[in-house]
């Protein structure tokens, strides 16, 4: 069995896509369809930057989303690979969520732009800059991580964001609180804690208003049911029923990414192959999670000529 994973913020860098849409047809239609949709020219800024343009929420989601459905496009529409024979999930990292309902069928290409430039304004605007933070505890499981939080927390929101892997797991909410937790991490027992370079506290109850600005954003969005099941970041299990879908992604705003757990299961259930498109960062966690799964990450137009053989 096999899952098709899509990346979360994070794997966006300048450059990203230009390579692939002078070599694909498709890919430049989807990078065309989410300028067209956004009313921006977020392609050349994925190109040619500049990096902290890119860096901003509100553009990062939609770009990485837009990256990881040219992979897709490719895959499929030129590489004669479909989704359906291919894989038995889809899964994608917060964000990424979206560009794997978009690859099953859920939303369309413009519809999922649009949501995700949504969620990137509401993200950054539910928190004033410089009150909230993130960091990543290395060498800790989400036991002790759930530990440190708690620890620092003093009155304040300090809770588990990501559960990534069993060696990291990323924690999010007022500054302060994550500050202690910094302070704390190692005397408590994990191996270090970096801070994240990102501009809000994303995935903790702080959130809150940019959940309730997704809630208002897909109670107005038709969900088709999924072609495969996505595998949800906040139960880390599958899921095919679109009412439900809708209320999981407003929960996911201010919910823990359950990836670790996500992708336990599925390699419980009997996936034995993922595959990550449009980046190469869940390929590593998923190896540190299922040490015997197969694992390729698909990125350039070798990369999807490559697989194209293997799984047509």
């Amino acid at each position: 069995m096999r899952a098709f994973l899509f990346p979360g913020q994070g794997s966006q860098s300048v450059g990203m896509g230009d390579a692939l849409s002078q070599a694909s047809a498709s890919a430049r239609d989807v990078f065309g369809e989410v300028d067209e949709a956004l009313g921006q020219s977020l392609f050349k800024l994925m190109r040619e930057g500049p990096d902290e343009e890119l860096k901003l929420t509100e553009n990062a989601q939609p770009a990485i989303m837009a990256h990881a459905l040219a992979v897709f496009r490719a895959l499929t529409r030129e590489g004669g690979v479909s989704l359906e024979k291919a894989a038995h999930f889809v899964a994608g990292h917060s964000l990424g969520e979206y560009s794997a309902l978009a690859a099953a069928g859920s939303f369309n290409l413009a519809t999922t732009a649009k949501l995700l430039k949504l969620r990137g304004q509401a993200m950054q605007a539910a928190v004033p800059v410089g009150v909230g933070a993130m960091a990543a505890l290395l060498g800790a499981d989400l036991e002790l991580a759930q530990k440190i939080a708690a620890a620092a927390a003093e009155g304040e929101i300090c809770t588990v964001a990501n559960d990534n892997d069993p060696s990291q797991v990323v924690i999010s909410g007022h500054k302060g609180a994550i500050d202690r937790a910094i302070e704390m991490a190692k005397d408590m027992g994990a191996k270090r804690a970096v801070p994240l370079p990102v501009s809000a506290p994303f995935h903790c109850p702080l959130m809150q208003p940019a959940a309730d600005a997704m809630a208002e954003a897909l109670g107005g969005t038709d969900i088709a049911a999924p072609t495969v099941p996505l595998y949800a970041n906040v139960t880390a299990r599958p899921v095919a029923d679109p009412a439900t879908i809708r209320d999981q992604l407003v929960k996911q705003v201010t919910g823990m990414v359950r990836w670790r757990e996500s992708i336990a299961n599925m390699s419980a259930a009997g996936v034995e192959e993922f595959v990550e498109l449009g980046g190469k960062v869940l390929g590593p966690m998923v190896k540190r999670i299922a040490p015997d799964a197969k694992v390729t990450s698909v990125v350039t137009i070798e990369d999807i000529e490559a697989i194209a053989k293997e799984l047509a």
